[in-house]
């Protein structure tokens, strides 16, 4: 599997103040790559580089094969992106949130029109199209956030705690779309607060002070810090963390 995201050295300063830490580490087509960190640890920081909406201080990068440091648009032409925070407009239907992302991502008109019709299907939203997001309960939101945001088939989705604040048997549901995508060969890049979801990862980097203190598969880390949990993984590495929120 070919590299879809190979940092080396990334840093990102603002000021004295250095958010991101010299972090090297690369991604693999249809990998589900969890990204985890304490608030303030940094990752936020290091996804908006990825992202292409925040250039590097040092480092070199690259994400769908483009360079982070000079062609950020194009990165923002192969990727798709999910936030708990922002992903749907309320105030439009279910279908012009579809049109409106599809014609952000440049889809063809046509396209759009067959693939929509069969997300709605998929979705089981035949019925809802016309219906106000904001009506919408909290799980069928995300899943509707998920699929516009892999519409346009991008070669990675970045996912910025996209359960947040749904229940346990919606989270899982959610993960099966995660799982069926990846297995497209779409690469997955996700944060999380959960530690479980951690679980469901092929690999974890773990984020403290900046830099990354542990990257390796789940079961790896569990090994290698002799515990039975990503979560108590996750305590001992935070309780390295120097700096505050």
């Amino acid at each position: 599997m070919a590299d879809v995201i190979c940092v080396n050295g990334l840093t990102k300063r603002f000021g004295d103040f250095v958010a991101v830490n010299n972090i090297t580490f690369s991604v693999k087509e249809g990998e589900i790559f969890g990204f985890l960190g304490a608030n303030g640890a940094g990752k936020t920081t290091a996804m908006r580089m990825l992202c292409g909406l925040s250039f590097p201080s040092e480092g070199t990068g690259t994400v769908a094969g483009f360079d982070i440091a000079k062609q950020s648009e194009k990165i923002k032409k192969h990727i798709g992106y999910m936030s708990q925070k922002f992903s749907l407009y309320e105030d439009l239907t279910v279908m012009e949130n579809i049109q409106l992302y599809a014609g952000i991502y440049g889809v063809e008109k046509e396209t759009m029109k067959r693939e929509s019709t069969a997300l709605l299907k998929k979705l089981d939203f035949e019925n809802k199209k016309d219906t106000l997001v904001s009506s919408l309960p909290l799980g069928w939101k995300q899943k509707l956030a998920f699929s516009a945001a892999i519409f346009h088939h991008p070669k990675i989705v970045f996912l910025d705690e996209p359960t947040g604040g749904v229940d346990p048997a919606t989270r899982r549901q959610f993960w099966e779309m995660i799982y069926e995508t990846a297995a497209n060969g779409i690469t997955i890049f996700v944060t999380t607060h959960y530690m479980d979801e951690a679980e469901y990862c092929n690999r974890v980097s773990i984020m403290v002070d900046g830099k990354i203190e542990a990257l390796n598969t789940p079961k790896n880390l569990k090994e290698q810090f002799h515990v039975d949990s990503m979560s108590k993984v996750f305590d001992q590495l935070a309780r390295r963390a120097k700096r505050g929120e």
